[in-house]
């Protein structure tokens, strides 16, 4: 991998720092739709990284990076992955923010168990997910935050965080936890723990409901009205454990009607195109009133 160790002004605007990615280059294998039209944000004017850092346990972690080229600091937002990990689809959503002033760091959580990406069995791929456990992922999340913060593109006073599905349970996780982060944005994860025996209750952990007096940074929770996974009694049982707590953050829930799970990814076919705009549209209307810019 070639690393970035030149003045950015001799660096052409559509160059990539990488001799080959280290991830997938397709979308997730096991979701993508036959019919999918992905949106696809092209890289000039970007530059794009593969880099590692230092997560959990001293573990050498690889994340994707998205960001403007040229000079200066910019606000950053750690992108948290579904449980397809680091495909096409994700290296795209940083591509977005960097086009729009940002640093995007996507750090891979799965890499310790596999990569998610290319399977299409979902017993293979629940298996690489449920190896992330809770105390992993938060400390990756904070090895991705010391990273961030000692780079010369990044302001470190404007961090946010957001993710999708599985990443998106991250995100209410991380800002209760990290006063670094001034932001985030989940897309619908999940909010209650899981029924017995379903995907994620054998592990003794606390879940968004748990943590929502607790929150440093407020956050805004972007739902389906149809997703089955996250029905929106969940949700409201989300609303009314921030009301209860005085919902100090000021964090806000949003239910799309209409819209399922997954309403955001572009290669599936729950893609709701509408109901993804307007929350993209939210998003980055979130990070620049909270600070995040």
């Amino acid at each position: 991998m070639l690393r970035l160790d030149t003045p950015e002004g001799n660096l052409p605007p559509s160059r990539r720092s990488v001799a080959a990615s280290l991830f997938f280059s397709a979308y997730a294998a096991g979701a993508v739709a036959a019919n999918a039209e992905p949106v696809v944000t092209p890289g000039e004017g970007l530059v794009e990284e593969d880099v590692h850092f230092e997560g959990a346990g001293g573990y050498h972690l690889p994340a994707y990076v998205a960001r403007p080229w040229g000079r200066g600091r910019h606000g950053a937002i750690i992108v948290v992955n579904e449980i397809f990990g680091i495909h096409a689809y994700i290296k795209d959503v940083c591509r977005r923010f960097a086009h729009e002033g940002y640093v995007a760091l996507a750090p891979d959580y799965f890499d310790r168990a596999g990569d998610p990406a290319p399977l299409t069995e979902f017993t293979q791929i629940r298996a690489i997910v449920a190896a992330a456990r809770h105390e992993q992922v938060m400390g990756d999340t904070e090895g991705a935050i010391a990273w961030l913060s000692t780079q010369r593109f990044v302001n470190a006073a404007a961090l946010g965080v957001t993710g999708f599905c599985w990443g998106g349970t991250v995100v209410w996780m991380a800002s209760a936890r990290f006063a670094a982060i001034k932001a985030g944005v989940a897309w619908y994860g999940r909010l209650v723990r899981p029924q017995v025996g379903g995907f994620g209750a054998d592990e003794e952990r606390p879940w968004p409901v748990d943590i929502a007096s607790s929150l440093k940074a407020p956050v805004l929770g972007l739902y389906g009205e149809n997703d089955r996974g996250i029905p929106v009694a969940n949700v409201e049982a989300m609303r009314a454990a921030l009301g209860n707590n005085s919902n100090p953050t000021n964090s806000e829930l949003v239910v799309y009607p209409g819209a399922d799970h997954g309403f955001h990814a572009d290669y599936r076919e729950t893609y709701n195109s509408e109901a993804a705009a307007n929350g993209w549209a939210r998003c980055l209307a979130w990070f620049r009133a909270n600070g995040v810019r």
